[in-house]
């Protein structure tokens, strides 16, 4: 996998060029739970909160009233709708001053992301600005104006976004810089290397993802919102970065293949083909198929590690943040398992099905009986013949039994009356919003949102 790549992520998508070369892409692009994805998410879970802790399902968060703020962060919120749609919606339903932290923490690695994806700018440039992006923050008239990507004004108006984050508190902006520092470098390590191993690929999407993960974790303990356990376990919240993340390579395989990118890691697929594109050829799809059923099988892994650390989270904001981009991600690899059309054209979850996902995953009862489901629908597709079976089955059963309610399984679909009545009020009254969570859920199981 050639990664010269987007993160998640959490926050997807989420480019090509000459010569051919890939560079990390960050959580921030697709599913992603923000830019490009690169040119480059019968036992109860350990540590599950009782359901009191978790608000009844807030079908109408209510965004940011832009009325109320400086001219600087209504800047960086009219930054963050134009730059990604899905990731303003939850961003701007996080509670009190989390919400600015992490919109801040989302333009900064958009902008880095930016500088990361911009092809017109020359690596003896490049390699210096990502190891050092991290320090423009303190420099209140660092801006870039030479950037030729569809969101360089977040470049070019970099002091606002800087000068937002200086305003930030202390706790926020060392989490913030830290982060980006770290991804910045891991960036430039991949420009032009190649990713070869399965530990390669971890660390890879570590960068790109998994850091994501773990600043936003750190930004959710330092807000108070959350226990500092869930910032301070950065295992659990590498996982979450990292499931987004392969999820998103898995399923844009040939949106890679076809803009010159290649991000499966060579020690899984030089196992059934001599190169990486051979796998789009008809004569080789049986071989294509167990290609990215294996990997199927490694991002599962991950999932356990989800359901963990999800269980853990107890304000309502930020368990709906959190959970809706990874159930987001098991439908998506359901949707691909053992699937032929993933090597023919674009296999996305129905729009429908995304919206009744988003509006579903608010309580840890409701993701665990998702789980179950997906994992349940690619275990009755494994084939019997296909070298990774063994293996889908173990890490299927492992998840069944994190998955399994301690009581009975609650319908996702089931509602009181009273619940319904305040739902088609809260509906009637906020068609806007509803609209733009509809749109999320589109970009969410497209190819981009760029």
């Amino acid at each position: 996998m050639a990664a010269s790549s987007k993160a998640t992520a959490l926050l997807k998508r989420t480019l090509a060029l000459s010569p051919p070369r890939s560079a990390p892409r960050t959580a921030l692009g697709r599913l992603r739970g923000g830019g490009r994805r690169g040119q480059r998410s019968a036992a109860a879970s350990p540590g599950l909160p009782p359901a009191a802790r978790l608000q009844p399902p807030a079908l109408c968060p209510p965004l940011c009233p832009q009325d109320s703020l400086g001219l600087g962060l209504r800047t960086c919120y009219r930054y963050l709708n134009q730059t990604s749609r899905s990731f303003a919606a939850v961003i701007q339903a996080l509670d009190g001053e989390l919400r600015h932290a992490v919109c801040i923490f989302y333009l900064v690695l958009r902008a880095l992301d930016t500088i990361e994806d911009d092809m017109t700018i020359s690596l003896d440039v490049k390699v210096p600005m990502l190891n050092e992006f991290h320090s423009y923050l303190y420099q209140p008239e660092w801006k870039y104006m030479e950037s030729k990507e569809k969101h360089r004004q977040v470049l070019e108006d970099f002091p606002t976004i800087s000068m937002e984050f200086r305003n930030l508190a202390k706790v926020y902006q060392d989490v913030i810089s830290d982060i980006c520092h770290k991804m910045g470098v891991g960036m430039a390590e991949f420009l032009e290397k190649k990713v070869d191993s399965q530990s390669e690929w971890d660390r890879y999407c570590h960068y790109v993802a998994g850091l994501v993960g773990i600043g936003l974790s750190r930004l959710f303990s330092a807000s108070e919102l959350e226990d500092p356990i869930v910032g301070q376990d950065t295992e659990l919240a590498n996982s979450m970065g990292l499931f987004l993340q392969k999820t998103n390579i898995i399923r844009d395989y040939l949106e890679d293949q076809l803009e010159g990118r290649e991000f499966w890691p060579r020690e899984v697929w030089s196992r059934y083909t001599k190169k990486l594109s051979d796998l789009t050829k008809p004569e080789n799809i049986d071989m294509a198929v167990q290609c990215m059923n294996e990997l199927i099988t490694n991002a599962l892994r991950h999932v356990p590690d989800v359901l963990t650390y999800l269980s853990r989270l107890k304000n309502q904001s930020v368990f709906n943040f959190c959970a809706i981009p990874q159930v987001m991600a098991i439908a998506t690899l359901a949707a691909c398992y053992n699937n032929k059309q993933v090597f023919r054209g674009v296999v996305k979850i129905r729009k429908g099905q995304a919206v009744t996902l988003m509006m579903d995953a608010t309580n840890m009862q409701s993701v665990k009986a998702i789980m179950y489901q997906y994992v349940e629908e690619i275990y009755q597709k494994i084939p019997s013949t296909d070298p990774s079976s063994n293996k889908t089955q173990q890490i299927i059963a492992s998840i069944r039994a994190m998955s399994l309610p301690s009581g009975p399984m609650a319908s996702r679909h089931h509602y009181s009356p009273i619940y319904l009545s305040c739902a088609m009020l809260l509906a009637a009254l906020s068609w806007q919003y509803l609209s733009t969570i509809s749109k999320a859920a589109e970009e969410y199981v497209q190819a981009g949102e760029n």
